[in-house]
């Protein structure tokens, strides 16, 4: 479901192919969210929980990490982090096992994610990630994820980013 606003300040994004790969797969997993399609791009958590009227705690910023495990080999690693919160990289990196948690490039992040950074869903991307949900998350009733767009974002909620994306519930800061 679309909610739209003052239509000379929303525009319809939904044929968007970024956009439209996240309301698919969010279809696929039986979700019919509340979109919204801001007029000014909306990179950060501080200017979506602006432009929606809520707390940053309120959004669900998706950060790309690379993951590099003992061994050496990279994994990508999306952690669904509260807006409100900074993310520890050391504590997450020894819960996953992983030798470091290093932030992903731009480049990375479009890679792995399908996403330009700013747009990063927690779902559509080319291959499933192994993901992170802050379990602040759960004070609200509802939280923001982006939509595949810097423009997007939907609603959601808690167990719903667990179920979505297999997300393991974790303290992140």
């Amino acid at each position: 479901m679309t909610q739209s606003g003052d239509p000379e300040s929303e525009r319809d994004l939904s044929v968007h192919p970024s956009v439209a790969v996240v309301l698919d797969t969010l279809a696929a997993h039986h979700v019919r969210p509340v979109v919204r399609y801001l007029p000014d791009a909306v990179r950060t958590a501080r200017a979506a929980a602006e432009a929606l009227g809520i707390t940053p705690a309120e959004i669900a910023n998706s950060l790309v990490f690379a993951g590099r495990h003992h061994n050496g080999s990279i994994e990508p690693v999306l952690v669904l982090a509260s807006g409100g919160h900074r993310v520890d990289q050391d504590r997450i990196a020894g819960l996953l096992d992983l030798a470091a948690l290093e932030k992903a490039t731009p480049d990375e992040v479009r890679t792995w994610t399908g996403f330009a950074i700013g747009g990063v869903a927690p779902v559509g991307h080319p291959t499933p990630l192994r993901t992170v949900v802050d379990v602040t998350l759960s004070g609200h009733d509802h939280v923001w994820a982006a939509a595949g767009h810097s423009h997007s974002v939907f609603q959601t909620t808690y167990d719903e980013l667990l179920r979505i994306t297999g997300g393991k519930a974790i303290e992140v800061d």
